[in-house]
């Protein structure tokens, strides 16, 4: 049994009762009809919270799915009522490592009722973590003392990648396949033969089909769609850079989303796509295969995957994949830059690519180095700050311009940002047919 408010002012009242008898009658009359008081409503409590007991409400934990790094996920519990008025307070334990955005829940609910509950946690570490119990307090039906015990709901929770972010595009992407993907098509863009339409005026006369022209006594003309069946390479660096916070994830967390979101948009337009994973060794290799099956395996391949303190070899991972793939392929690098000399061996290792391959390079800014290069600055110590920021994204400037010149695609963005960038520019790569 736990006090209320109303239980301690009751009690106080008590001693106001003591006063008001010590000036009528004595002292031990006072003390005798305070004593009595205090134990009758001391008595009432208990037999409140005792009540309770055998009116207690339902609860229950609505099964997780699995949550995503860096995103509100959401958690219900289901509070069913018995045959009268339940006012409770939960608290279910999540685990310590997540932010939430409500810790303790409230609800008043009528007799023979239900009601959703819901709040969010916000996990910013992959991996798996100890679910507790939830734990109820339920009010009495005199306001005297709460009821409190726990309901056994321990589990084992596992943190994936941005699996929202992953559904959103998926979502996006299927849009697209109806809505601009047919715009493209009847525009007459790619290389792929797709279908046969009637001619209407605007369409390139290149594309008139001679043959259906002549048997169907109509002009028609070739649709062409971007060629599928390509390949996507994605190397993604686990290295030294990759361990450093940017906006509340590891960079190497944005990186690896960043993977994902271009394994889907790869695997819906038709690619092949496979991954690599390297430090100082390729430590993860899996092969490029179509369909939907290879973003499961993906994800279940690469969700365990942490950054180490070690330094990358990119001519390593570059010449591993050359041994395996023969064909041409996009080959996407995700990694950062810091200068000009830590960049030589990036650079040696993307002008091996060319021209047999499409490299493509792809770093995550830190949004905070922007920032500080933009911000006035008023002391000595903030202008040195400053400076050394305007530096580093000069430097990454020059390791760009050098990339360019060898024939290497790049993308530079906030590492929050990456995923939309990249998707984006990937499918801009495919509609101009550029593999």
């Amino acid at each position: 049994m736990i006090p209320t408010v109303r239980l301690y002012l009751l009690l106080l009242l008590g001693v106001a009762i003591a006063a008001i008898t010590a000036l009528i009658w004595n002292t031990q009359v006072s003390i005798l009809t305070t004593l009595l008081f205090d134990g009758l409503i001391l008595a009432l409590a208990f037999w409140d919270g005792r009540r309770v007991k055998a009116n207690r409400v339902e609860v229950t934990r609505l099964p997780l799915q699995r949550l995503s790094i860096g995103r509100d996920n959401p958690v219900v519990l289901s509070v069913r009522s018995p045959n009268q008025v339940a006012k409770l307070h939960l608290r279910d334990y999540y685990p310590l490592e997540f932010a939430v955005s409500s810790p303790t829940l409230t609800a008043s609910l009528q007799p023979n009722s239900s009601a959703e509950l819901t709040y969010t946690v916000h996990p910013n570490q992959r991996g798996e973590f100890p679910w507790g119990d939830i734990q109820v307090r339920q009010l009495g039906q005199w306001g005297l003392a709460w009821h409190d015990w726990k309901i056994p709901a321990s589990k084992t929770v596992a943190v994936y990648p941005d699996l929202i972010g992953l559904r959103e595009l998926s979502i996006r992407l299927a849009l697209q396949n109806t809505g601009t993907m047919r715009q493209a098509r009847r525009l007459g863009g790619g290389t792929e033969f797709a279908e046969l339409r009637d001619y209407s005026i605007g369409d390139d006369t290149r594309l008139i089909n001679w043959k259906a022209t002549a048997r169907r006594n109509r002009p028609l003309v070739r649709v062409l769609e971007p060629e599928r069946e390509q390949t996507l390479i994605i190397l993604l660096d686990q290295g030294r850079l990759m361990t450093a916070q940017v906006q509340g994830l590891k960079r190497f967390d944005w990186g690896l989303n960043a993977t994902l979101s271009l394994a889907l948009a790869g695997l819906n337009r038709g690619d092949k796509v496979g991954v690599g994973v390297f430090d100082r060794e390729v430590t993860t290799w899996i092969p490029p295969e179509r369909g939907q099956h290879q973003l499961s395996k993906l994800i279940e391949r690469l969700t365990p995957i942490q950054p180490v303190l070690l330094e990358p070899d990119y001519v390593g991972a570059v010449t591993k994949f050359v041994n395996q793939q023969t064909r041409r392929s996009l080959v996407v690098l995700i990694t950062d830059l810091v200068d000009i000399t830590a960049s030589s061996e990036l650079l040696s290792a993307l002008a091996r690519l060319t021209p047999r391959y499409l490299p493509f390079c792809v770093t995550l800014r830190d949004p905070q180095v922007d920032k500080l290069a933009h911000a006035p600055t008023e002391t000595v110590e903030t202008t040195y700050t400053r400076a050394v920021a305007l530096d580093l994204l000069a430097q990454r400037q020059v390791a760009f311009a050098q990339l360019k010149q060898k024939g290497v695609l790049v993308l530079d963005a906030p590492a929050n940002q990456i995923s939309e960038q990249l998707v984006e520019r990937y499918l801009q790569l495919k509609a101009r047919n550029l593999l």
